[in-house]
């Protein structure tokens, strides 16, 4: 993402905590704008690596605070099968992260594509009714090859 798309995002995502009562503190906005910059899902010691070079001091708890906030407030995602994070394609429109969203994972080079797909969030609701559950949450996350990949041709 470039670098004014990123700033755009990051002023949204401050517009959006304060709607819901929340600040996006220095540190959770380098946090984003690290997660934002990356092209591909970041864990959080990458994270934390990355931050280093400002923060010296930074420690393990406190990006994994900011990625707290940041998930709460629907700002990002973590994508569990790579234990790593992304921007949400819909920030902060969604507090708590209560729309449908599902992961499609490249098993080759590793990008992952956020969609949603109410279709897919409806037949999940279903089979868990038939089953007796009421899911709170689910995240649908489907591995194979992207386009690039299929195709024999590798992303640059």
């Amino acid at each position: 993402m470039a670098s004014g798309q990123i700033e755009h995002r990051l002023e949204q995502a401050a517009a959006a905590c304060a709607r819901s009562g929340g600040r996006l503190t220095e540190i959770r906005r380098q946090v984003l704008r690290l997660i934002l910059a990356s092209h591909e899902p970041v864990g959080a010691y990458t994270l934390l690596d990355r931050l280093k070079p400002d923060r010296a001091n930074a420690a393990p708890v406190t990006v994994y605070r900011a990625l707290e906030f940041l998930q709460s407030h629907g700002l990002i995602h973590k994508v569990e099968r790579l234990n790593a994070f992304i921007g949400c394609v819909e920030q902060g429109e969604h507090p708590h992260h209560d729309h449908a969203v599902q992961f499609l994972i490249c098993k080759r080079c590793g990008t992952v594509v956020e969609i949603e797909d109410a279709g897919i969030a409806a037949a999940v609701g279903r089979a868990a009714a038939q089953a007796g559950f009421t899911p709170s949450h689910a995240t649908v996350e489907i591995e194979g090859l992207c386009t690039n990949c299929h195709s024999g041709s590798l992303p640059s």
